[in-house]
């Protein structure tokens, strides 16, 4: 399978890789002109030929343009920081389980070092996401915002679905959540769906009324206690299962072309 890489920009018939992923492909991959890649500038994606291959910089001749395919909806996860080697786990298996946007969460029971050192670890967490995207062959990389507190996240958040995963009693299975959520609009056939989770403490009285009042609905995913990061698959896996199959970039575009004609 052809390795992918991001670029900035496609120029013409032509492409430049550059910095760390250029130095990673040139000096470890050891990289040859005329070799094939595929390579993203986060709309499109085109298979592409090395020719020129220096320190820095590698230059591609670009090939063919490669079909894209749209995701059924476009997840934002609320994230509580939990112990860095289990965070950057979680993150990395989000990003190939199709997260668009990771939003941080200090939550009140996430521990204070990990909150407060958490501001020099954003570098670390692009680049888990970037090489997690490449891994994965993603269209574009996600999104990482800054940590933030539970209440003005949930205050900002504003898909079209918002499930806060709980442990309590009262919680609404997910499948249930999920299959009675709205379809996305016809010409995108895109929902979006916010999915929060907590730390290993869960979450607090307090911070249950604020998801509350910000549309969160609460969802369970059975009644085993799962670790955050266990979580985070489980609730992914399932969203991409409920929301159904992907379609192809040409195919909406046709559609969109005859006046939104068409259904996914």
């Amino acid at each position: 399978m052809r390795r992918r890489f991001f670029v900035e920009r496609f120029e013409g018939t032509a492409a430049v890789l550059r910095g760390e992923a250029a130095h990673h492909l040139g000096r470890v991959l050891r990289a040859e002109p005329g070799q094939l890649y595929e390579l993203s500038d986060g709309e499109s994606a085109w298979l592409a030929r090395t020719q020129d291959i220096g320190r820095d910089a590698v230059e591609f001749a670009l090939v063919e343009r490669l079909p894209v395919l749209l995701p059924p909806l476009h997840i934002t996860l609320l994230l509580a920081i939990v112990k860095f080697d289990r965070f950057e786990w979680a993150i990395e298996k989000a990003t190939e389980l199709g997260a668009d946007e990771i939003v941080p969460l200090a939550a009140e029971r996430s521990e204070k070092g990990l909150v407060v050192a958490s501001a020099k670890r954003a570098a670390r967490w692009k680049k888990i996401l970037l090489e997690s995207a490449q891994q994965s062959r993603r269209l574009r990389v996600p999104m990482l915002h800054d940590p933030a507190k539970p209440r003005d996240a949930f205050r900002t958040e504003k898909s079209q679905v918002r499930l806060l995963l709980s442990e309590r009693a009262g919680a609404t299975p997910m499948r249930e959540l999920l299959e009675s959520s709205p379809p996305g609009g016809q010409d995108t056939a895109t929902a979006n769906l916010a999915i929060a989770i907590g730390p290993e403490g869960g979450w607090t009285e307090a911070e249950f009324i604020v998801a509350s009042e910000y549309g969160f609905a609460e969802a369970a995913l059975g009644i085993n206690i799962l670790r955050t990061e266990t979580a985070v698959c489980a609730a992914l896996a399932a969203a991409q299962y409920a929301f159904g199959a992907f379609r192809r970039m040409d195919d909406l575009e046709s559609a969109r072309s005859k006046g939104g004609e068409g259904k996914p």
